[in-house]
């Protein structure tokens, strides 16, 4: 046991003893120190103040130009705002405030002609104002059948029917169907009338008309267009005991 304690003790001792020896043996170099002189720059040549040859001493001051100043740079539009327009044109186009109004009466047109196409308006042209000769009928039946409707657009029209100065119908609104009455004749000449009471709102009187008669047979079918007020289709009807048939205008 005296002999391990013998040889730990040897050696720690050893080992301290060599760190020892390494420690003051050993010795760091110092870094190289490099002085650096600063480089001196010339002053600038300064002219002095007394001397009348050198320039003015203030700094000039700097001015932003204006470009609104300089109407060289911006060109007026010939269509601004308090600018009077050149009078002068070729062009025989109307002048509108709102540029959209040009279109306007062309677009008119083309819609008026769509629904007059479609039958869902008529025509305003010049009014009819004059009886409508339908010329004489001649027939051996005893009675007719007037059938009547609006021939174009359904816009209130309104008929009398007259029949040898006797109304048959005081007031008949046109309508797409056809509306029917009886005639009873005479013998020899029969007066017969379908009178416009007024015009309809989307033109005139127009309505149109068929006839048959007591053996339904077809007699005459027509139709009278933009008629005004108070004017007439008008029918002379001839009874005789001969066949059915249409005199020559």
């Amino acid at each position: 046991m005296k002999h391990i304690l013998f040889f730990i003790l040897f050696f720690a001792v050893a080992s301290v003893s060599a760190q020892t020896e390494f420690s003051t043996k050993f010795k760091s170099i110092p870094a190289p120190k490099f002085g650096a002189k600063p480089k001196k720059m010339p002053a600038p040549d300064m002219p002095s103040l007394d001397d009348p040859a050198a320039p003015n001493g203030e700094i000039p001051s700097i001015k932003t130009p204006n470009v609104y100043d300089n109407t060289k740079l911006t060109t007026k539009s010939q269509f601004q705002v308090g600018e009077e327009k050149s009078k002068f044109s070729m062009s025989t186009e109307k002048q509108f405030a709102n540029p959209g109004d040009r279109y306007v009466d062309k677009m008119e047109k083309d819609l008026d002609k769509a629904l007059k196409d479609a039958g869902l308006k008529e025509g305003r042209g010049p009014l009819v104002r004059k009886d409508i000769e339908f010329g004489d009928i001649y027939t051996s039946s005893a009675y007719f059948i007037i059938k009547c409707r609006d021939a174009g657009a359904i816009d209130g029209d309104l008929i009398k029917a007259v029949f040898n100065d006797n109304v048959v119908v005081e007031r008949m609104l046109l309508k797409s169907e056809y509306q029917s009455f009886k005639i009873t004749f005479n013998e020899g000449f029969n007066t017969f009338s379908l009178e416009a009471l007024n015009v309809g709102t989307l033109g005139g009187n127009t309505g149109g008309f068929e006839i048959t008669d007591a053996e339904g047979n077809h007699v005459l079918s027509d139709y009278w267009d933009n008629l005004d007020t108070g004017f007439k289709a008008k029918f002379v009807i001839v009874k005789q005991k001969e066949l059915l048939k249409k005199a020559n205008k």
